[in-house]
Formats: structure tokens, C-alpha cells, sequence
């Protein structure tokens, strides 16, 4: 296992972080067979948020014995610094600790600063000088809000989409983080799971200096695939390259990330599920998703009002309505010549 050392905050993580947030999805005791086996093979690094339902307990559970070996790091979605101080407390219990390695605010909409008027920077630099946040950190989908707190100099660490999609632009802020010793942490290095070759994006954001990825583990064999990485790193070689490219060229546009902040749909509507169908049908078994039950799923489409929610809650400021609309009729045309193929 690789470690770094994050110059500003001071903090020593595992270069293969772990992503807390499809934990969620699993028994208590699945999750925790997870994070043992990770922490077991040296990964030193795990990313939660209080957003994301019984994470923190998940974690306060598995991990609580072996707390000190390992750098914790959750999020806050207050807007007022009363909710930051709130959210400090009901974390530190779950995760079953005293202090926090790494407190994010969770993609705020505007960066947190002294004297903003929401009070959130102060409350979470109080919670910093009493010993229960050690860093102080934040999440951005936004590259114009990552870069604002970078170079504001008041936090330790940023969180940031990155991976092997990622723009020249994105590349070099995230290595102007490391020049001045801000950790950057990695979300959907997976592109919220359409990146087809996994070894192409962690040979693609290993060769970037101070790049932590967290990649999200859900399943025994996800977190195997991104051992085995780490133990024999892929190499950055003109064949890993070519991958790119072909990931690039399939994935060029808008597509959707599957962050979830557009949910929830006043119809119902799984858009993170329904939005990028098409490039789901190429990257997995077809059978599942032409099921009676997922057809009728997928028909809750037209029931779309066009309110326009889901595209003002959308950090990548895709027309959200637009994109689930042509991804559906291209899914009933698959459905179509599915269906004619089955009857031959």
C-alpha cells in the first residue's frame, strides 16, 4: 500500500481511499466485513458524509477498535454554523470517537468563509480548536467553487470530482492542491460507475501528485479489483492511454455523473438510473434492465412536468428534463429491437 502525507493538514492516508457512500445499500454486517478487509490490507483513508443515511454508524460499528490507525473524514450539508456544531456532534457519536479527521462542508453553494454571515466557518474552526475536527475540509462539483477555497488558504483539504474524463483544467488544479500542500480527495473516479476500464482511471489519477481517489465499494470483489491495483499498480503506458481515449470518445458530452443531488423527483423518477440508461445497457448485462418491472420504471419518464428541479439542483448544469427524454426514447427503441430479437 502506497502513503502520502498531506503537507497542510499533516495527515498520513492510503493513497486507495475508501468511499463510504454505497454502504448504505448493505447489512450492517456486510458493511462491516468491507471495511475490514480494506483496513486489513492497509487502507488507512474512509470518506462518509451525515448525508449519507446509516454510513457513519456503518463505520462507528466495524471500525470503532482500530479508530486511531485510520483518518476519518465526513461531511456537513448545515447552512447556518448552530447545524455545523449539531452535525460535529451527532458524527462524533456514530463514528463512535472523539475528534474527526477531515469535516467537510458538503458542495455548498457558496464556499464558507469568516464573516459570511452564516456562521458556519466559525463554528467549524471552534470545533477545530477544541480537538474535534483536526482539518478542516470541503466537497465542491462546481470547479469555480474548489478553486475560491483553495485559494482562500482556510482549508486543508478539497474534495473534487476526478478521473480519467477529466479536463486538462481539473488536472492542473488538482496539482496546484499538492504545490500548496492541500490534500485533494478524488470522488467518482469511476464516473459514477460508465468508466469501463477501472484500471485505466487509477493508473490515469495515480500519476498525479496527492491525489487520494475514494472509490466507492459496494461488493467484496470491487474492493479485490482496487486491492490488486494497489499491490501491482497498471502502468501509464500507450496501451493505458489508448483506453482513455476510447473512454473519452464514448463518454464525450453530457452524460450523467450519478451524484444524486437532483432527487428527489415529485414523480418518482430514479433520473440518476434513467438519465444514462444507454450507457448502462453497454457496460453491463442487457437482461436487467428490460425486466416488465425496470420497463415500468423506466416509463415514469413521461410523467416528467418539466418543473425544472432537477436541473437547478444539478452541479454539472446538464438540462436534466432534455437528457432523460432522449436517453428514454433510445431506450424503447432498444426494448423494441430486444423484443423483436426474443420472438425470433
Amino acid at each position: 500500500m502506497e502513503y502520502i502525507t498531506w503537507e497542510k493538514s499533516g495527515l498520513r492516508v492510503s493513497r486507495t481511499g475508501f468511499g463510504a457512500l454505497p454502504i448504505q445499500r448493505v447489512s450492517h454486517q456486510e458493511a462491516a466485513r468491507l471495511l475490514r478487509a480494506a483496513v486489513d490490507a492497509g487502507v488507512t483513508f474512509i470518506d462518509t458524509a451525515r448525508s449519507y443515511s446509516d454510513s457513519e454508524e456503518k463505520i462507528g460499528y466495524a471500525l470503532h477498535d482500530v479508530r486511531k490507525s485510520l483518518v476519518l473524514a465526513s461531511k456537513t450539508p448545515a447552512s447556518d454554523g448552530e447545524g455545523v456544531t449539531q452535525d460535529v456532534e451527532r458524527t462524533l457519536g456514530l463514528l463512535q470517537c472523539d475528534y474527526i479527521d477531515i469535516y467537510q462542508f458538503h458542495n455548498p453553494k457558496q464556499v464558507p468563509l469568516p464573516g459570511d454571515g452564516t456562521g458556519r466557518y466559525e463554528a467549524m474552526a471552534k470545533a477545530k480548536r477544541e480537538g474535534k475536527v483536526r482539518a478542516i475540509g470541503i466537497t465542491a462539483h462546481a470547479l469555480e467553487n474548489a478553486q475560491k477555497a483553495l485559494e482562500s488558504g482556510l482549508y486543508d483539504t478539497v474534495q473534487y470530482p476526478l478521473s480519467c474524463l477529466s479536463s486538462d483544467k481539473e488536472v492542473d488544479f488538482a496539482r496546484k492542491c499538492h504545490e500548496k500542500g492541500v490534500g485533494f480527495i478524488g470522488m467518482k473516479g469511476m464516473a459514477g460507475g460508465l468508466i469501463a476500464h477501472p484500471d485505466a482511471s487509477f493508473a490515469f489519477l495515480r500519476r498525479i501528485p496527492g491525489v487520494v481517489p475514494i472509490w466507492g465499494v459496494q461488493r467484496m470483489e470491487e474492493l479485490e479489483e482496487f486491492l490488486r491495483y494497489e499491490q501491482c499498480p497498471p502502468a501509464w503506458d500507450e496501451a493505458m492511454r489508448q483506453k482513455v481515449e476510447q473512454e473519452r470518445r464514448q463518454l464525450s458530452g453530457n452524460f450523467c455523473r450519478s451524484c444524486g443531488y437532483c432527487l428527489p423527483c415529485p414523480e418518482n423518477i430514479n433520473i440518476p438510473q434513467a438519465a444514462r440508461i444507454m450507457f448502462l445497457l453497454g457496460r453491463a448485462p442487457a437482461a436487467q434492465f428490460v425486466t416488465p418491472e425496470f420497463r415500468e420504471e423506466m416509463a415514469r419518464v413521461d410523467k416528467c412536468r418539466h418543473c425544472g428541479a432537477c436541473a437547478s439542483r444539478c452541479p454539472y448544469q446538464l438540462d436534466t428534463p432534455a437528457l432523460l427524454s432522449a436517453q428514454y426514447q433510445q431506450y424503447k427503441a432498444f426494448c423494441q429491437a430486444w423484443d423483436k430479437k426474443a420472438g425470433q
